[in-house]
């Protein structure tokens, strides 16, 4: 494989509304994780380092500072880290992700962006293999089902319930926020989409408008969004244990 290099970029500047009142204190990027109760964002990064990638930019907003004086430049951690401070201008994770891209920040050959509530033992070198072989401007992470997260009933033509199935799995490919891209694609997005504007709503759809190549890779593992208080509470520890406890 053809030597690149890669930069991970963590959407982390969330003000973690789902759940307060306890980011009222510390920001969600900074929740303790299983019994090792490390913060949600350095399990990331360590699992990224643990897979060779060791420069990570993290793209921050509500209490940053908080963040920035735990991680410091990640050489505690043996990596390297910079961040880019959201502003009025450039609002979502889109805009986000285009500051840091044009003020130099992201400046790789191939950005693999991994939201910072998303936890997954995936291997992003397989990820980046899959980009480079494919030939593709992105690739998104895409699970092989997903369980609904209420009671699903099957009705009749007179309305009565004939089955009701409690959180069934569906077959369905459903995308966990982890993708890899070309940065060079985001020198259009400010006439295109402007400067506010969400990677996963906005960006990948207008890539696939106008004819990117925008790739899937099949993972199959666990995965958990911890993105709400009631996802965080019911993390299953022992199938990511792998990846909390490096």
């Amino acid at each position: 494989m053809v030597e690149i290099r890669v930069k991970a970029v963590i959407p982390a500047g969330g003000k973690g509304s789902r759940f307060k009142p306890y980011t009222d204190i510390v920001p969600k990027p900074l929740l303790p994780i299983g019994s090792s109760e490390k913060p949600l964002v350095r399990v990331i990064i360590e699992w990224l380092k643990k897979h060779g990638v060791q420069e990570t930019v993290l793209l921050v907003g509500y209490r940053w500072r908080y963040v920035k004086s735990l991680l410091g430049d990640g050489s505690h951690l043996g990596v390297r880290i910079t961040y880019s401070v959201d502003d009025e201008k450039y609002h979502g994770t889109g805009g986000a992700l285009l500051k840091a891209y044009l003020n130099g920040v992201i400046d790789g050959d191939l950005v693999l962006i991994w939201y910072g509530d998303i936890l997954a033992p995936l291997d992003p070198q397989d990820l980046v293999k899959t980009h480079l072989e494919s030939k593709a401007d992105a690739v998104l992470a895409v699970a092989d089902r997903y369980k609904v997260p209420v009671g699903v009933a099957e009705i009749d033509e007179e309305w009565n319930v004939v089955e009701l199935k409690e959180k069934p799995w569906l077959n369905l490919y459903v995308t966990i926020g982890i993708l890899t891209l070309n940065p060079s694609v985001l020198e259009k997005t400010v006439k295109e989409l402007g400067t506010s504007f969400d990677i996963m709503g906005d960006l990948v759809p207008w890539m696939i408008k106008e004819g990117y190549r925008v790739k899937a890779y099949r993972y199959v593992g666990e995965w958990y969004d911890v993105g709400s208080l009631e996802k965080y509470m019911k993390l299953d520890e022992d199938s990511i244990r792998d990846m909390i406890e490096q």
